[in-house]
């Protein structure tokens, strides 16, 4: 199913409202979890949506020293979530040290690790973002592709990239590479703060492996029709 590749943003403050949208949503199989709903409620969620055998993306997008973020993902593998977070500007110490703290965290819960993916840069920042308040050189599609080469040298499994970007970073990181897009907007659906856009058949075709939802859906007027209409946009 087509549909396996949405991931739902349950971005929700408490863990009330998202057993709802889970209870309403009983077709989506994989679920992200991000820094509002797991700093209100902690572990709760994730072992809710265990128990309904769901997969998780836990996106809390870890960015520290090298030993903090190492010890964030050792207890961050133990929950047995699917993907995990971390900020590919951390450096490469950290994302070096990260992914062996997972491995040594899920090995010492007895589940499978984590695939870890880079954020290369938050979808929310634009060109002139990059250029003028982060003062970063670079043109941003090169920034992005250099932060995702860093990941995967540093054995990260993927990265987290705007859909603008995922053509260039499929071709340049090669199909083992995992890209995960947010910022998706089906053409009916309102953009709001996503500045490099796409709609989810567009993100599939430029090669994303998973795509990232949220309000299109979350915040629908009938989030279960909204699911249902994207779901069928990229089965055609």
């Amino acid at each position: 199913m087509t549909n396996d590749k949405i991931i739902v943003a349950l971005d929700v403050p408490d863990l009330e409202s998202a057993i709802a949208l889970v209870d309403k949503l009983e077709s989506v199989s994989f679920w992200k979890v991000g820094l509002e709903l797991f700093t209100s409620n902690g572990p709760k969620i994730l072992e809710i949506l265990k128990s309904r055998q769901k997969r998780i993306f836990l996106d809390l997008k870890f960015h520290d020293i090298p030993n903090t973020v190492a010890g964030a993902c050792r207890s961050a593998a133990r929950y047995g979530v699917d993907l995990l977070t971390i900020h590919a500007t951390s450096g490469k110490d950290a994302l070096k040290a990260a992914t062996e703290a997972a491995q040594t965290g899920a090995a010492q819960a007895g589940v499978q690790p984590p695939k870890l993916i880079a954020i290369t840069l938050l979808t929310s920042i634009s060109a002139r973002q990059l250029a003028f308040d982060l003062k970063i050189p670079l043109e941003l599609p090169e920034f992005a592709l250099e932060m995702a080469l860093m990941a995967k040298e540093s054995r990260l499994d993927g990265a987290v990239c705007s859909p603008q970007e995922v053509a260039q970073l499929r071709q340049t990181c090669g199909d083992d590479f995992l890209l995960v897009c947010p910022g998706v907007r089906p053409t009916w659906a309102e953009k709001r703060d996503q500045k490099r856009s796409l709609t989810p058949s567009q993100a599939i075709q430029a090669g994303a492996n998973y795509l990232v939802i949220g309000r299109p859906i979350t915040a629908a007027a009938d989030p279960e029709l909204a699911w249902k209409r994207i779901s069928d946009e990229l089965e055609q």
